[in-house]
C-alpha cells in the first residue's frame, strides 16, 4: 500500500489531481463553514430583536387553533358548555330534554320525520355566510351528525354575515368556530370538522361515509369558488349523492326574488351561469336543485367593480388571490342575503330528509324543441353538402340534442343573435365551409366536420335567409347582417372558445 502511494506521489499527474481534490475539499469546507456562520449570526440577530416579556411587551399563549390571542378568554359558561358537549356526545344527555328542545319541529315534521332528521348524516362544504346559517339551522332543527368542510378562517369582514362567529373567533378556522358555538346550543351534535380546501382530487375522501359507515344523506354546496363548486356538484351527481347548491348571494338585495329550482332553470346570476355551463360540458344539464336569485343588476345597485389599473401594473393579478383561480376582489355582500340563502338551503334539506311535501319550480322541458332544431340543422348541412358535390344521403353531424340545448340556453340565452326574438329558433353555420368539411376516411361513413363553435342561433326565417345568401350563395356575413350582429357573433364565439376546454 505504501509503495503504491509513493509511486502515485512521484507521478506528476497524480500530484496535480491530488492537489485539486484537496483544494476542492478545503474550499467546500470553507464555503459551508461561512454559510453556517452566517446563519448563526442571522439567528442571533433575530433573537436579539425579540423584546423581553415585560409590561410593555407581553406574551400570549396559542389557542387550540394556533391563533395567538387571548383577547376574549373562555368564560366559565364556555368551559361548562364544552364539558357538557363532550359528555352529551358520549350519550350522557337526557333524550327527553332533546325532544323538548325540538318540540316545535317535532309537531311540524311528526315523530317519524324528526327521527329521520336526527339519524341523518349531512355534509356542508363552505362555512361562510351561507354555510354557517345553513349549519346553524340544521343543528337547531335536530340534525345530529354534521361534517363541515372549509379551508378558510374567520376574519373581521366575515362578521357582517356569519351566523355564529364573534370577535373572539377572528383568526380561527370557520369549521371549528361553528362547532364551538353550536355546541353551546345543541351539545349532543357530532361535528366532523375538516379544515381543508375541497377539490376534485380529494372529493372521494371528503365525501366518504362517516366513522360508522353511514353514507351522506345530503350534501350542501355553499362554495363561492367556481372550480371547487363544479367539482363538488359533478361528483355528487355522478355518484348519486343528494346535493343542493347555493348560487351567488353577492350584489343581491331583494329577498322576494329568491327561488329554489332545478339548475337548468336558474338565471340572472353570473355564478349560476358559469356553473351551469361547465356542468353541461361535463354532461350534467339538470337534476341538481339550487337556490338562486332572479334579481337583475341596475342603476345604483352594488356591482363587482373591475380591478384598478394600479393593481394590474403591479404584475400578475393571479398572485393577489389566496389560492390559484380564487377571487381577488371583494364582492359586495349585504349581510342579510347569505343568511336568507343559507336558511333556504337548510329548509330544503330538512323537508327532503323528513319526507315533508314540497314543490319547486319545474326545470325547462324543451327537449322536443331541441329535437326540431337538430332536425333543421341536419337538413341544412345536407343541402350545403349537396352544393359541394357530396352525397347528402346518410350524412351525419357530430351535434347532439344536449349540444343544441347547451348552445340555445347557455351561449345564446334562448334568443336570436340577429333580432333577439325567442320563438321559432334554429341553429345555422355562420361561415360558409371549405370544400373539405365532409369526412369520408371511413368506408360507408359520411359525416360532417361541423363544430359547435361554427353555429349561431337565429329564428327559422333568419336562418333560411342566411343559408341562401351566405352558406349557399357568395356573400359574407357582414354583407347580409349589420356590424352589431357581426360583433355580437364574434363575442359569443370568443366566449364559447374559453369554455371548450371544459368539454
Amino acid at each position: 500500500m505504501s509503495s503504491w502511494i509513493s509511486r502515485a506521489t512521484e507521478n506528476r499527474n497524480a500530484q496535480l489531481i491530488t492537489t485539486a481534490v484537496v483544494s476542492g475539499v478545503v474550499v467546500g469546507s470553507a464555503i459551508l463553514g461561512f454559510q453556517k456562520a452566517r446563519r448563526m449570526y442571522k439567528v442571533a440577530d433575530l433573537k436579539a430583536s425579540i423584546p423581553d416579556v415585560d409590561e410593555e411587551h407581553h406574551a400570549t399563549r396559542l389557542t387550540e387553533y394556533g391563533a395567538a390571542t387571548n383577547a376574549f378568554a373562555p368564560s366559565k359558561e364556555d368551559k361548562r358548555s364544552m364539558e357538557l358537549a363532550a359528555r352529551a356526545r358520549k350519550g350522557d344527555y337526557d333524550d327527553d330534554l332533546i325532544l323538548e328542545q325540538l318540540a316545535r319541529n317535532r309537531v311540524f315534521l311528526t315523530d317519524d320525520g324528526l327521527a329521520k332528521l336526527r339519524s341523518s348524516f349531512i355534509i356542508v362544504v363552505g362555512c361562510g355566510g351561507v354555510g354557517s346559517h345553513a349549519t346553524a339551522a340544521l343543528a337547531r332543527s335536530g340534525c345530529s351528525n354534521l361534517r363541515l368542510i372549509d379551508f378558510d378562517q374567520v376574519t373581521l369582514s366575515s362578521l357582517n354575515r356569519h351566523a355564529v362567529a364573534t370577535l373572539a373567533d377572528v383568526g380561527t378556522p370557520k369549521v371549528h368556530c361553528i362547532r364551538r358555538r353550536l355546541e353551546q346550543i345543541t351539545p349532543w351534535t357530532h361535528f366532523d370538522c375538516r379544515n381543508e380546501l375541497f377539490s376534485e382530487a380529494t372529493a372521494a375522501t371528503q365525501l366518504a361515509p362517516d366513522a360508522n359507515g353511514q353514507t351522506p344523506t345530503y350534501v350542501i354546496d355553499a362554495i363561492d369558488n367556481i372550480e371547487s363548486k363544479v367539482a363538488l356538484l359533478n361528483y355528487c351527481h355522478k355518484n348519486g349523492l343528494p346535493v343542493i347548491s347555493s348560487m351567488g348571494a353577492g350584489c343581491k338585495s331583494d329577498p322576494t326574488r329568491l327561488f329554489i329550482g332545478d339548475i337548468s332553470a336558474s338565471t340572472d346570476d353570473p355564478l349560476s351561469k358559469s356553473t351551469r355551463r361547465r356542468l353541461r360540458a361535463l354532461g350534467v344539464k339538470e337534476g341538481i336543485p339550487v337556490v338562486f336569485s332572479t334579481e337583475r343588476p341596475g342603476p345604483g345597485k352594488a356591482q363587482l367593480l373591475p380591478l384598478s389599473d394600479e393593481e394590474f401594473k403591479k404584475g400578475d393579478v393571479g398572485e393577489l388571490g389566496v389560492l390559484p383561480d380564487f377571487r381577488v376582489r371583494i364582492l359586495p355582500v349585504l349581510g342579510t342575503m347569505p343568511a336568507i340563502f343559507g336558511l333556504a338551503v337548510a329548509n330544503h334539506v330538512i323537508l327532503a330528509i323528513s319526507g315533508y311535501p314540497q314543490e319547486y319550480l319545474p326545470s325547462k322541458n324543451r327537449d322536443s324543441m331541441y329535437d326540431g332544431i337538430l332536425g333543421t340543422l341536419q337538413g341544412s348541412e345536407g343541402r350545403i353538402a349537396k352544393d359541394f358535390g357530396y352525397n347528402q344521403e346518410g350524412l351525419r353531424i357530430p351535434i347532439t340534442k344536449d349540444d343544441v340545448g347547451y348552445l340555445i340556453e347557455e351561449v345564446y340565452h334562448g334568443k336570436s343573435v340577429v333580432s333577439g326574438l325567442s320563438t321559432r329558433l334554429a341553429l345555422v353555420r355562420w361561415q360558409k365551409p371549405t370544400t373539405d368539411f365532409i369526412d369520408k376516411r371511413t368506408p360507408g361513413q359520411n359525416n360532417s366536420l361541423l363544430r359547435m363553435n361554427d353555429l349561431v342561433c337565429m329564428t327559422k326565417e333568419e336562418a333560411t335567409k342566411h343559408e341562401k345568401e351566405v352558406l349557399r350563395g357568395g356573400k359574407m356575413p357582414g354583407e347580409v347582417w349589420d356590424g352589431k350582429v357581426v360583433e355580437a357573433v364574434r363575442r359569443k364565439m370568443e366566449e364559447e372558445s374559453k369554455y371548450e376546454r371544459f368539454r
